[in-house]
């Protein structure tokens, strides 16, 4: 069987090995995978011997459609909250209506309605250019405070590219084509007062005025009625998506591995490095979540829960918090969780040490006497040691 080309490294302290500058040997979570599966695996897998069968693409399709699953359950988890947030804002405008339509009826004869619309009018410009200018100006920053792509993405560590469009969340902190709460207030207020004083405009009875105030009211009262069954809609459609990934109610996907965008996730302290399926935000923790297809075993594989202790680790080193623990999901129904305690933090660690020992020293052998593993093995077919 071909050799690898073995790295020079010692063994430091700490269990890491380190090359002769100092950096720890590169391993990725799926070497972890592999190595725990059986060392003959990770070593045919290095020295270039790709897995083949139906098994592979079978599994390839399995993790696209999953992709597709998550990205659709966060697209409609999105649209719920826009929709909401929408729907929200226009309630208001329809109580400000009826509170405006019964000050008119008490301040008859007190004020003429068309003096009044110019106030309404001079004010809702000024709000329109406090909104424009709190969009484009990085007031944010110069208060330390962070914008909307760092209140999203960095608060954890993870990187993205994309910034998220108007409302799509809930504590958006404002930039151009990203209106935060001060914005999106600043700019309805203006709506709101420039339909004030465009329906006090030319009236000269105050009892005209309130009765068209009325009319509004009932006219944003449809529109409203609409947005909320938008908003119907949407939370059925997201309620739909989320049966079908399995997530718990109300969780939040932070990140989702397709392959060509997904950032890797690295630890230089340890070498370890990978891209966990997805990470989702559960009751304010970062969640890594490792998908698997095929056969669905009684109890999680060793090789699947150390590939996903690797996740947990990097999580942790990213995000500089703790996650309390781990998914592995076998299927749609077959959902466990992995602890991340002191037993598994030193399995994950032991697991780490001999593959890169294996990079240092060679050697990888055979560590079962299993056939249904040689059988099911995608590099059976490069492997001189097989049972089957």
């Amino acid at each position: 069987m071909t050799q690898p080309e073995l790295i020079e490294a010692t063994r430091g302290e700490d269990g890491i090995w380190r090359d002769a500058g100092g950096e720890a040997l590169h391993v990725s979570a799926s070497d972890l995978e592999r190595h725990a599966y059986c060392p003959l695996s990770w070593h045919l897998s290095r020295i270039g011997v790709e897995g083949t069968g139906d098994a592979v693409f079978k599994g390839v399709e399995s993790h696209a459609k999953i992709h597709g699953q998550m990205a659709r359950y966060e697209k409609a988890r999105v649209t719920v909250i826009r929709e909401l947030t929408v729907w929200g804002w226009w309630f208001g405008i329809i109580v400000a209506l009826l509170i405006d339509a019964a000050a008119w009826y008490l301040i008859a004869g007190q004020m003429a309605p068309d003096e009044l619309a110019r106030y309404l009018a001079l004010l809702a410009v000024v709000w329109l250019v406090a909104m424009l200018i709190s969009t484009v100006v990085p007031w944010r920053r110069w208060l330390n405070w962070p914008t909307a792509a760092e209140a999203e993405f960095s608060k954890g560590g993870i990187e993205s590219s994309e910034l998220s469009a108007l409302f799509q969340k809930p504590e958006f902190m404002g930039g151009w084509l990203a209106g935060g709460r001060v914005e999106a207030a600043l700019g309805l207020g203006a709506i709101l007062l420039s339909i004030h004083a465009a329906a006090l405009w030319n009236i000269s009875d105050t009892t005209h005025a309130g009765f068209i105030l009325l009319a509004a009211a009932m006219l944003w009262t449809l529109m409203a009625s609409w947005r909320l069954q938008r908003a119907l809609i949407a939370d059925n459609d997201m309620e739909e998506a989320r049966h079908q990934t399995g997530l718990e109610k109300d969780a939040e996907i932070a990140y989702s591995d397709d392959s060509k965008a997904a950032d890797l996730l690295v630890d230089n302290k340890t070498g370890l490095r990978g891209r966990p399926d997805q990470i989702v935000i559960v009751d304010g923790e970062f969640i890594p979540m490792e998908q698997k297809t095929g056969k669905i075993p009684h109890h999680p594989h060793l090789s699947h829960k150390v590939q996903l202790l690797a996740y947990i680790h990097l999580v942790k080193v990213v995000t500089k918090h703790e996650p309390p623990f781990g998914v592995l999901r076998y299927g749609e129904a077959d959902i466990h969780q992995v602890d991340w305690n002191d037993s598994h933090k030193k399995l994950l660690m032991k697991q780490l040490g001999e593959v890169q020992r294996l990079m240092a020293e060679g050697g990888a052998k055979r560590n079962h006497q299993r056939d249904g593993k040689c059988r099911n093995c995608s590099r059976r077919h490069g492997c001189t040691e097989s049972l089957v």
